[in-house]
């Protein structure tokens, strides 16, 4: 599955989801049975709690900078940079210094 109004056309990522007041808004722009890509945008004090899947995952920070905890390790990622967050690792993200936007892009493992 892919949303219909994005097939086949270059888009400005940074666009693809907006800035909401004191949540998180996310996209999903393809899914399929052994992957997703999904775009968010974190306002600032906003985050997902800590949690796990069977996917292994990408972050790539699009605007801002983003806190993410990996198995208890705490990274700052900033724009144009990504970070890799293994399958099953306990994992948690966080606007602590200003909203951000990223892509999220999950690959089933084995």
């Amino acid at each position: 599955m892919m949303s219909d109004d994005i097939k086949a056309k270059a888009l400005d990522i940074e666009k693809l989801v907006e800035y909401q007041d004191d949540t998180v808004v996310s996209r999903e722009v393809i899914k399929k049975e052994l992957g997703t890509v999904t775009f968010f945008a974190f306002d600032q004090g906003q985050g997902l709690s800590e949690h796990s899947a069977p996917f292994d995952a990408m972050v790539q920070i699009i605007d801002g900078e983003a806190e993410i905890t990996i198995s208890g390790v705490k990274n700052t990622v900033k724009k144009g940079e990504i970070i890799i967050m293994p399958a099953n690792e306990p994992h948690a993200l966080q606007a602590v210094n200003s909203p951000y936007k990223m892509i999220l892009t999950m690959i089933k493992s084995n």
